[in-house]
């Protein structure tokens, strides 16, 4: 066996059992179906944040710039309880989640959720002259939602598995009885977890929230990082091909990263930082619009390449997966293709990603557009999520197309080797037909 057929060999064999495990792990499952639930919220918010802050600078006099200036406490008052508040939609959601998979002990999902944001709450913001602490609310609470958001529902588990509770009457409604499974969670918390953050706050004068963003500020700071990017797109990839949801497994990892860096960004924005000095450059666009344009693998441009093909089957494949390349779908053309198992694909679907990521990532660097501080929704066609995102960059438009012409330059050799085994293969169809209507025998 040649050393190319080995590698495949393990991808398929070790790799992508591997993947398929770690993708199905309870709390890795339970942190993305979270942030899923968080979506519709930071959407929302980032949209809010580019029309308080125009992309024409302070001095502009143009309709939207004034219109910003005179009402961005208005228009900011929804961001701040939208994706001002995300965490605790997650905190929330990852409660609830974790606790659905043990379906067998806790048997009201929902309070454990309850029970996820109310820790949070106790530990995170604390109530100053009757007012309410929101600074640990946003991406800067992230990991301390995490923490909390796993504790509660294995907690819960752990008193139900071993009987640990009031022992009601059968009589008692299902519904008294589920919420009084509550009282012994609530009374832990309050004599643990809460005399934990007197604490600490006690000796290093953080609270909870603060302390752990001062453990995680290494790795924060590692994640923002153009090997990172690589990194994680590379791995993705990989699983893509060997038949796993490569963004499914890295997304639930690098969310809290790259939501702590969006969050910067944003802060940063809001202060008076010029877009294109912002401190992070690694948010979750940086991989939908501008590494990936058109899907995994950045395949809008082997749609293209598919549509001049001289294969009927690849001009098939083309002209279906055209609309949904434009907003981001390319399951027509990862299994139409096939490009998933296919070793022809193997090297632009892993190298095209890391290529525009490397150009895009210098394009950043070096101040020629503005950072990112929005999440559009990733079925934005490529070019009009990279301008949101970027606060309407005409620049990011420009790096989008650039990437096209990168990710065709690289996918065209090698659609055209499986452009010729399939014309090849065309070709033995037609000839028996072609004898059969000429009449003629086929040659021995």
């Amino acid at each position: 066996m040649s050393g190319q057929n080995k590698f495949f060999t393990f991808l398929e064999n070790v790799v992508a059992p591997i993947a398929g495990k770690v993708g199905a792990q309870r709390h890795i499952g339970a942190i993305r179906d979270a942030f899923v639930t968080a979506i519709p919220f930071i959407i929302v918010g980032s949209f809010l944040l580019v029309i308080a802050f125009p992309p024409f600078g302070e001095g502009a006099t143009n309709l939207w710039a004034t219109f910003a200036r005179e009402y961005r406490d208005q228009i900011l008052h929804p961001f701040n309880f939208t994706m001002g508040i995300m965490t605790l939609w997650i905190v929330t959601g990852l409660g609830y989640n974790l606790a659905k998979t043990y379906d067998k002990t806790i048997k009201s999902p929902l309070l454990s959720g309850v029970l996820s944001l109310s820790t949070f709450l106790m530990i995170s913001a604390p109530v100053t002259d009757g007012k309410l602490e929101m600074s640990y609310m946003g991406g800067a609470g992230i990991f301390t939602a995490l923490l909390v958001g796993i504790f509660i529902p294995e907690l819960m588990h752990f008193l139900k598995k071993h009987n640990i509770g009031f022992k009601l009457p059968a009589q008692v409604p299902e519904k008294v009885r589920e919420s009084f499974d509550l009282f012994i969670p609530i009374l832990i918390v309050i004599v643990t977890i809460y005399p934990l953050n007197l604490f600490i706050v006690n000796e290093t004068g953080f609270i909870i929230p603060q302390a752990i963003m001062e453990l995680f500020k290494p790795l924060v700071s590692a994640s923002d990082t153009l090997p990172a990017l690589l990194l994680i797109s590379f791995i993705a990839q990989v699983l893509w091909w060997a038949g796993v949801h490569g963004s499914l497994i890295t997304g639930g990892i690098i969310a809290p990263f790259v939501l702590a860096n969006l969050t910067a960004n944003q802060e940063a924005l809001a202060s008076g930082v010029e877009g294109t000095q912002l401190p992070t450059i690694f948010a979750q666009p940086l991989l939908d619009f501008f590494m990936m344009a058109g899907g995994s693998g950045a395949t809008f441009a082997l749609v293209l390449l598919f549509l001049r093909s001289r294969a009927a089957h690849l001009r098939a494949i083309g002209k279906m997966s055209l609309i949904p390349g434009i907003f981001n779908i390319n399951e027509p053309v990862s299994f139409g293709t096939p490009i998933v198992m296919n070793p022809v694909y193997f090297i632009p679907w892993i190298l095209v990603p890391q290529i525009c990521g490397v150009f895009t990532w210098c394009m950043f660097k070096l101040e020629l557009m503005h950072r990112i501080i929005a999440i559009p929704p990733w079925t934005a066609p490529s070019p009009l999520g990279a301008a949101w995102a970027t606060n309407w960059s005409v620049m990011a438009i420009v790096t989008v197309a650039v990437n096209y012409v990168i990710a065709i330059v690289i996918w065209y050799p090698f659609m055209k080797v499986h452009e010729k085994q399939l014309l090849e293969e065309e070709a033995k169809l037609a000839a028996p037909t072609e004898e059969a209507a000429s009449g003629k025998p086929a040659i021995a």
